[in-house]
Parts: C-alpha cells; structure tokens; sequence
C-alpha cells in the first residue's frame, strides 16, 4: 500500500473536526437548559467520547465494517482492531490507512446517541443513559451503519447517504421523539435557555465542525470534496436567515436562538446530500429545512411533547426531509459516482430513499422504545421528583456549573 500523504492529512483533520462537534454540542445543549442541570446535559455528550470509544474499538468498527450478517448487521472478526496493522487500507480510498478510517468513523457514532440527550433534558438517570447509550449503538446506530455504508442491504438496494441523514440525524432525532414518550415531560419548569451565547459557542463549533463531516465523507480531497464543503455553509446559511424571518414575523423581534437553531436545521438537512447535488439545490435544500424545521418544532408544541432542546423538529425531521430531498435533486452531473434524482427522471431512486427513511424512523423508534421499557425494569429512567426541583448537576453528579444558586 502506497500511502497518499495529503488525502490521509485531510482525513485526520476531518477527523479531528468531527470530534469537535461533540463538545460543540455540549455547549450547545448546555446553554438551552437552566442553570441547575448544565453539567448534567454536557456530561451526556462527553461521556459519549469515551464510552463510545470503548464500544467502537471492541467490536462496534467490526460490527459496522466488516463481514455481513443477512445484509444487517457485520460480524466479530475485526473485534478489537485484529487484523488491523498499518498496511491495512480504507476500504473506500486505498490510498488512506485503514486506522485513519477507523478514527473517523468513530468520531460519527461518539456523536450521533449525544444528540439524542437533548430530548430527555432535565430526567433521566445517568444509569440509565449509560445503558441506554450501550443498547442504542449496538441495536439501532451500528446495524443502519452497516446496512447504509458498510456493504449492507440498503447500500446494495442503491440508497445513498453522504454524510449521515439516516445514520446519524433521522435515526437520532426518532429515538429521541420515542425517548419523550416514554420518559414523559418535566414536572419542574425549565428556566433556560440559561446562556444563549453558550448555544452560540456550541453552534460555531459545531457549523465548523459540520465541514469535516460532510466534505470529509468523500473520503479524498477533489472537486466533490469541495462541492459538499460549500453546500454544507449555503443550507446552513439559507436555513438560519429563513427561521430568523419566520420568528422574526412571529414574534415581532429577531430573535438570536432562532437563528442558531435554523443553521443547525440546515446542517442536518444537507448532509446526506452534501456530495450529491448542486449549490443551487442546497440552496433550496436550506430554505425547505428552514421552514419544515420550523414548523416541526411549532407542531411539537402544538402537541406539547416535551422534546426539551428540539432534537426530533431539527435532527429528526431534518434527516428524514435531507433523505427525501437527496432523492429530488440528487445529480451525476455534480457526483458521477452518484445518481440523478426524481427532477432527473429517476423516479426509482427517489422511491428508494423514501423507503429506506420510513424504514429507519420505524426502526429507530420501536428499538429506541423497546429499549428504554427493558432498562426501566432493571434501572429507574426516571429521576425522582425531589431531583429535578433540585436541579440533577447538584443531585446526580454532586456538582454545580454556576457558584451562585438559581
């Protein structure tokens, strides 16, 4: 294997900017809730840099790449890197040691059960998280990363995914809509958000962030690296200016949290299509996740699911419509590895994702669910009553964010 030095330095640093995004999104999740359960939000996302970690190099890389078991899950024959030297090339660019490969794959599933914490803010025991957070990756988050990019039945089908609009956002933001309904809604009124520049700090890091996670998905650096990279900033971009609009007609006054919140829907909305379609259609891409998004969020409302920070209307939603729309305007003529979409006259791709989003969502929620009724018989999910009026940082973890009490 001859190693190509600039493809491997640019993989490292997407690798590096995707692991970034998770204490992004601790401080995102952070500032959104009040003072008395900060630490208890942020700990959700950075334990998941180390127990994922864990998780991944002992058999989740395996069970996501390697083998296949009925086109669903992989199998144990890579447990513990075995067979890993440094010889070993990426499957995708040979070019590129596999270890690399490995790293940034691992930066994917840290952060994908992180953004689902944001849902249950304020009420779930940190057991129970630990748990769920282990039966989440290996039931939910490895099979679909098999199924979808690692040689799986949804990958032989012809379904396409950039950079995670099923295998990250839409299966997040599902588990995280199953996760309210089972857990219920806050008995003690949240006073966040308690920082809005908090959220602006987690919103910067994770739109830099964003970069590595969907240019770096082409794996090498070309003209479609580049491609991903400039859709990725115009939908965040389009998404942000269109919610600031709506709240700003709504509400009368522009509001800053909105702006944050219509980039972040952006973002999740173009990944899986950052690669495969023109600037033009992220552009449209952005205005459409600015408005659903928006709308989603207005209707979780309506509906009065406590989906405290809004996971399912931004990451939910934003995955499912990303999937849809990649089935649109998906073109060769920017992705010749790729395919022309339902405007190209492929009606048979555009169906294909529509399948495979109903699928995942199915999925996703009846596992998630499943699962939290199974932890619930062995470990309380629910913190007591006395815990939320007490704020969880001071009553599960024994620690404050703040000197000065609320």
């Amino acid at each position: 294997m001859t190693i190509d030095t600039g493809n491997t330095g640019f993989m490292l640093l997407c690798s590096s900017l995707v692991m970034l995004m998770t204490p992004g999104l601790a401080f995102f999740y952070g500032g959104l809730v009040g003072r008395k359960n900060v630490l208890a939000i942020m700990i959700q996302s950075f334990v998941s840099m180390g127990w994922t970690t864990v998780l991944w190099y002992a058999f989740g890389y395996s069970l996501c790449f390697s083998g296949d078991v009925y086109g669903i899950i992989g199998n144990f024959d890579m447990a513990f890197l075995r067979s890993v030297d440094l010889m070993s090339p990426s499957p995708i660019n040979d070019g590129i040691p596999l270890i690399v490969f490995v790293a940034y794959q691992m930066m994917f599933a840290i952060i994908t059960p992180a953004l689902i914490t944001g849902a249950f803010a304020n009420r779930v025991t940190f057991k129970a998280y630990m748990l769920f957070l282990t039966g989440w990756l290996v039931f939910v988050y490895f099979p679909f990363v098999h199924m979808i990019w690692g040689g799986g039945i949804l990958q032989q089908w012809g379904v396409l995914d950039f950079a995670g609009g099923v295998v990250v956002h839409n299966i997040a933001g599902i588990a995280a809509l199953a996760s309210v309904l089972f857990v219920g809604k806050r008995k003690v009124l949240d006073k966040g958000p308690h920082s809005i520049p908090l959220v602006a700090l987690g919103t910067g890091l994770l739109w830099f962030g964003w970069y590595g996670f969907n240019a770096g998905s082409e794996f090498r650096v070309d003209s479609i690296t580049a491609v991903a990279f400039l859709n990725t900033d115009l939908a965040a971009s389009f998404a942000a200016i269109v919610w600031l609009l709506m709240d700003w007609m709504t509400s009368r006054k522009p509001k800053f949290l909105g702006l944050l919140t219509g980039a972040v829907a952006g973002l999740a909305t173009i990944t899986p299509a950052a690669g495969f379609v023109s600037p033009t259609s992220a552009v449209i891409i952005g205005m459409i996740s600015g408005v659903v998004c928006y709308y989603a969020v207005a209707l979780k409302n309506k509906l009065q699911w406590d989906d405290a920070l809004d996971v399912w209307g931004v990451h939910g939603v934003g995955g499912f419509l990303g999937i849809i729309l990649l089935g649109v305007f998906a073109s060769t003529s920017f992705n010749p590895a790729g395919t022309d979409g339902l405007l190209m006259g492929n009606s048979s791709f555009f169906f294909k994702q529509v399948a495979a989003v109903l699928l995942s969502s199915a999925w996703a929620f009846v596992f998630t669910y499943g699962m939290l009724w199974l932890i619930n018989k062995f470990v309380t999910v629910r913190v007591e009553d006395q815990s939320e009026v007490d704020g969880l940082d001071s009553s599960l973890h024994g620690e404050a964010a703040y000197l000065e009490a609320e």
